[in-house]
């Protein structure tokens, strides 16, 4: 099987969840010449999204997503043909995920960086914060979610610990994790 071609150049980006307090992001390195199509899954890994909803990129006001002949209202570009090498570092755009919940993502290409053939991209080198559950109803809802499984009084307390499986720690995030699920994934 042929080997894949070495990137000639990676970039090395942060992705931050919108109107997170404190804040909950990712900072990862990857390939510059993937697709947005490809980050969005690099994304939905690292920040333990499930991939069970629509999503888009905002960039210079255009988007970018899979395209939906139904969604004629709307132009979408197709997100397998823009490659990320296409913005320069210091670019900032927009990933948002779930249209419902609206969770929206800055992602910020921090600086280019040459490749080391030693290590496998993509791959998290630093982040911070448990990914907010699914379906939870956005920033406002995980809000309310934390206060509630804080707040054994709360009177949907047992409802919400249920519905996360028994627990969840909002400060959690596993380095360790994250590359795990990012390496077999690629």
């Amino acid at each position: 099987m042929p080997r894949k071609k070495a990137p000639s150049e990676i970039y090395q980006i942060k992705v931050t969840l919108k109107n997170s307090k404190p804040p909950i992001w990712r900072r990862l390195l990857v390939p510059s010449n993937i697709t947005l199509a490809r980050l969005h899954d690099i994304i939905q890994v690292a920040m333990g999204w499930q991939d069970y909803h629509l999503h888009q990129f905002t960039i210079g006001g255009v988007y970018y997503g899979e395209p939906e002949p139904d969604m004629d209202w709307v132009e979408v570009r197709d997100e397998r043909r823009f490659h990320l090498n296409q913005l320069s570092p210091g670019a900032k755009f927009v990933y948002e995920y779930d249209f419902g919940d609206g969770w929206e993502h800055v992602v910020l290409i921090e600086k280019a960086l040459p490749p080391d053939p030693e290590r496998r991209y993509p791959v998290c080198i630093k982040g911070r914060r448990a990914c907010p559950p699914e379906d939870v109803g956005g920033i406002w809802g995980y809000e309310e979610f934390l206060k509630a499984i804080q707040d054994p009084k709360h009177e949907e307390h047992e409802e919400y610990l249920e519905w996360v499986g028994g627990e969840f720690d909002p400060e959690r995030f596993d380095l360790e994790e994250v590359n795990a699920a990012l390496s077999r994934f690629w």
